[in-house]
């Protein structure tokens, strides 16, 4: 198969944990053709087809010179390919937001893209949970700074975060004396400009905020809790948290079996589901991540899971 791989720019991947990295080193292990661009250079000319300037790559096994590529970039239409992997990392900001649509195009002159580019649209990831209730601590989505102090005073500890924010960015907690509420409403919300969530504190954070893979609508059977340190009350790796993979949990389980065949039916390879204790708390699918942290910790080769999914759905 030729694979594309729509992602940041190859030469900051950092290849010791880089989940994309890993992707295409067991595809191309397969005998799979790699080639990578960045959202920058997809293009649509008038009566033409969505296309790319791409650079068509080798996995080299170095640590350092990982990749060689040919000579010079090629413009190639996206239909060319046998699959379009859509792997840049948030935010999910206009570019990104455009990007889906010359994707999704891309699709219609007969691209497969993964993940689908409107699933991508259509579930934004701190938003998304509000589907599935049953899985949720109590939670609010609201520009109203009342309404916010209305939950605090119903729950007393509360997380408040931005609904743009990634990698643990943004998120505040106030308990139960309520200090610097509104200094933090008004800095998140830009006096009732900006949307934000609020959830009760899950207590079990300490313990870890799980990442939970599920491909194909299948999980990962180990996940990747991210623990706080010290004073942190985020477990984000990008936030300075310990990544240690464990097996699922019945719950982790529960949640994963219950919206995994509904998010893949919508088109959704990959998804990274977040669990804090026994709750959901996101459910990630722009660029869902840990790979490598939970292959090198189990045994549990993720990334061919990923590749056999891929070349399963590509075969239906």
């Amino acid at each position: 198969m030729n694979l594309l791989f729509v992602a940041d720019p190859l030469e900051v991947f950092k290849i010791y944990k880089d989940t994309t990295f890993s992707m295409m080193r067991e595809a191309q292990r397969r005998g799979h053709r790699i080639a990578a661009c960045e959202p920058r250079h997809l293009s649509w000319r008038s009566g033409g087809v969505v296309q790319a300037s791409v650079r068509e790559i080798r996995l080299t096994g170095a640590p350092d010179a990982w990749f060689e590529q040919s000579e010079s970039e090629l413009v190639r239409p996206l239909k060319e390919f046998d699959a379009v992997v859509m792997r840049k990392d948030p935010p999910f900001d206009p570019e990104y937001f455009y990007a889906t649509h010359l994707l999704e195009q891309a699709e219609r002159e007969g691209a497969r893209v993964f993940n689908k580019p409107a699933a991508l649209r259509d579930h934004p990831e701190k938003l998304a949970i509000m589907e599935f209730p049953q899985f949720l601590s109590p939670t609010l989505v609201t520009r109203d700074p009342a309404e916010v102090r209305s939950f605090h005073a119903e729950h007393q500890d509360i997380i408040l975060k931005p609904l743009d924010g990634m990698g643990g960015t943004g998120i505040f907690r106030v308990r139960a004396d309520g200090l610097n509420l509104g200094a933090i409403v008004e800095t998140l919300n830009a006096q009732g400009a900006t949307t934000l969530m609020v959830q009760r504190f899950v207590p079990a954070i300490a313990q870890g905020d799980k990442r939970v893979l599920v491909i194909g609508g299948k999980p990962v059977p180990y996940s990747l809790a991210r623990i706080p340190q010290g004073s942190e009350v985020r477990g984000n790796l990008a936030a300075g948290g310990k990544g240690v993979a464990q097996p699922l949990s019945a719950r982790d389980l529960e949640i994963a079996q219950a919206l995994g065949p509904t998010l893949a039916a919508r088109g959704l390879l990959l998804v990274g589901l977040d669990v804090i204790g026994d709750v959901l708390t996101e459910i990630n699918v722009t660029s869902p991540t840990c790979f490598q942290e939970i292959t090198e910790q189990t045994g549990f080769d993720v990334p061919a899971m990923f590749v056999d999914a891929l070349e399963a759905a590509l075969a239906g």
